[in-house]
């Protein structure tokens, strides 16, 4: 199955995503194949440093988007961003679905508006793929209305579907990151483990 985890808006955290479902995925014994396509290259930066460093399982990772119409019997992910528009409308052309993290703002839920436009601009009404939204960076604070609200919000827009779960805005996530490791890697019982073993089981249906 081909994935992609995009938004339009930059900082929603889609490579951090990318990463820890790639993690996921490759040690529950599936064949993982990541493309990165947006131009900042930060997933493959932190699949550098996993490499450096010799983790295991090991991830394979490519930014070419000639590979990926090639892919075949693997799980595919990709990091897209809108630096390259090119590379990221074939993604989309070619996507089984799309995984859409939405930080809990009102500019973000108007950034997947159009994103959302976009890909039925590319695929059509009768050939739109699978989209899945949810609230990525959410806050901790139970005070906080924000993220409640983009939920709903996101239950009101077209050709997508909620997600049943939330990934916080968590220091663990930055930490595990950079030093080339998924959360569950750097910290097997912490909170965000947690959430993102929640959170891949759904999109993954485990």
């Amino acid at each position: 199955m081909i994935t992609v985890v995009g938004n339009l808006k930059g900082g929603t955290g889609k490579s951090t995503v990318t990463f820890n479902l790639a993690v996921w995925l490759a040690l529950n014994d599936h064949e993982v194949k990541l493309f990165d396509l947006d131009p900042q290259a930060t997933l493959s930066d932190v699949v550098d440093i996993r490499d450096e460093d010799e983790y295991e399982p090991a991830i394979s990772i490519s930014n070419s988007i000639d590979e990926l119409e090639k892919a075949q019997d693997e799980e595919v992910l990709i990091d897209i961003g809108t630096a390259d528009t090119e590379s990221m409308k074939r993604a989309i052309a070619l996507t089984d679905r799309i995984i859409v993290p939405v930080p809990p703002s009102q500019a973000d839920i108007w950034s997947t508006q159009r994103f959302i436009k976009m890909v039925l601009d590319i695929r059509g009404k009768e050939n739109m793929p699978q989209m899945l939204g949810f609230v990525n960076r959410a806050d901790t604070h139970k005070g906080v209305r924000e993220t409640g609200e983009a939920e709903d919000a996101l239950k009101m827009l077209p050709y997508i579907d909620l997600i049943g779960t939330r990934l916080y805005q968590r220091t663990t996530y930055r930490r595990s990151f950079s030093e080339g490791l998924a959360v569950f890697e750097l910290e097997p019982k912490g909170k965000a483990a947690a959430e993102v073993n929640k959170f891949a089981s759904l999109v993954y249906q485990a």
